[in-house]
């Protein structure tokens, strides 16, 4: 009995206690790692979120930018941390494919614990003016009749710009030769110069050209059109079904984070993400707002580990 009792009064105390930690917290500055350069998507992304969860806590967010091996330096560091609530990471959809790449000091699943998605967005299926398609049956056509011979751009080898472009064509049952650069500008310039015929794009970097004729749009990678191009159909509506690649960020902790503080910010996130103002912030840089639960997340998150190692088995894809 004294046993019984000495349980209700410890689960009793769980229960009083665990909102009462939930909301002292935090007392101390809190950082997110972004383990990419400042100035693109992930950087911008970590800064809106450090900028609105300081007005929410009333404690400052830092932004803590580690760079290399393609975000696998920074993620390992935020695996790492000690799980006390003050250091996350914001990852991109790139999380999921270094598994497959790279040899990890961490385990990217068992060894974090998912926060929230924070936004999605597509690629976009951009091309040369000159090449004679309009749309994704074209494209395909084109690429049957000429197998190895359009060139297509990414952003680097093993980037998911190229995982994304190989993933299409498996579906499609086409072969193209890939072109890797340093980054989505070069990419991008090659593209329009017309020494590649395609590449899929992120829509902040792509769009603007294809809305100035410089490329063609011919499709998107979600499963929706999105609002800043209603013109541009789905590739899985455009005649490839079932294809779909979203490009995503969201923020993830260290394994063993305390579920009181994991609820507190994966509840300020979801709030954050639904005011008009984070969602105009995000929409310019050319993705949407997500939201949702911690589990929702980590399915996403292993989903894609998945897909994409079967991409880089069946294409023989290596890093750089």
């Amino acid at each position: 009995m004294k046993r019984l009792l000495s349980c209700i009064a410890v689960l009793i105390w769980g229960w009083v206690a665990a909102p009462a930690w939930s909301q002292a917290y935090p007392t101390k500055t809190i950082r997110i790692i972004a383990p990419f350069a400042p100035g693109g998507g992930t950087d911008f992304i970590a800064r809106v979120a450090a900028q609105k969860l300081t007005e929410a806590f009333g404690q400052q967010v830092i932004v803590d930018n580690r760079p290399g091996a393609g975000g696998t330096l920074g993620a390992e560091l935020g695996a790492k941390a000690a799980p006390d609530g003050y250091t996350f990471t914001l990852i991109a959809g790139s999380y999921a494919v270094n598994p497959s790449l790279y040899k990890l000091a961490f385990d990217p699943v068992n060894d974090i614990t998912a926060v929230i998605q924070m936004s999605q967005g597509p690629f976009i299926v951009a091309t040369h003016p000159s090449l004679p398609v309009k749309n994704i049956k074209e494209l395909i056509a084109l690429a049957k009749s000429k197998p190895d011979q359009l060139l297509y751009a990414s952003s680097g080898q093993g980037s998911i710009t190229q995982l994304a472009t190989e993933l299409f064509a498996m579906q499609a049952g086409i072969k193209m030769v890939h072109i890797p650069y340093k980054g989505t500008g070069p990419a991008l310039t090659d593209t329009m110069a017309g020494h590649v015929q395609l590449i899929f794009g992120s829509v902040a970097a792509a769009l603007p050209l294809v809305k100035s004729g410089r490329l063609r749009g011919i499709a998107v990678t979600t499963a929706q059109r999105i609002p800043a191009a209603p013109e541009i159909p789905t590739v899985s509506e455009s005649g490839l079904k079932n294809y779909e690649v979203i490009l995503w960020h969201g923020l993830i902790g260290p394994k063993g984070l305390p579920k009181p503080i994991l609820d507190r910010v994966n509840g300020e996130l979801n709030k954050i993400l639904k005011s008009k103002d984070m969602q105009e912030k995000l929409a310019g840089d050319g993705v949407a707002a997500a939201g949702g639960t911690s589990e929702q997340f980590l399915v996403l998150i292993r989903k894609d580990i998945e897909t994409w190692r079967k991409v880089v088995q069946q294409a023989g894809v290596k890093a750089e």
